[in-house]
């Protein structure tokens, strides 16, 4: 089973920007994705990116965030500029068709003060 390890949260500043970055403990095929969950909330897929490198985004990011991966790597990452403070969730990476999820990772939390 493929291990999900994110990392690059932080407290940030409204405006400010911040790189995640998800490292898998296994080759990955198929698309990946990012999602995000806040305090109360439902999961909500965010950006996903095939192996190809093509991209899509939830409305809410769009123009703000962008998703990349390195097939070499072994690594998926979210680059996040103009946050605002409804960008605050805990983010997590995994498969973007959620009938081949991996075991979730911990994720890494984002929090963006106003």
């Amino acid at each position: 089973q493929v291990q999900l390890v994110e990392s690059g949260g932080g407290l940030v500043q409204a405006g400010g920007s911040l790189r995640l970055s998800c490292v898998t403990s296994g080759s990955i095929s198929g698309a990946m994705a990012w999602y995000r969950q806040a305090p109360g909330k439902q999961r909500e897929l965010v950006a996903s990116i095939t192996r190809s490198g093509s991209t899509n985004y939830a409305d809410s990011v769009k123009g703000r965030f962008t998703v990349s991966r390195d097939n070499a790597k072994n690594t998926v990452c979210l680059q996040m500029n103009s946050l605002k403070p409804e960008d605050t969730a805990v983010y997590y990476c995994n498969k973007a068709l959620m009938s081949l999820a991996f075991t979730w990772g911990q994720g890494t939390q984002v929090t963006v003060s106003s």
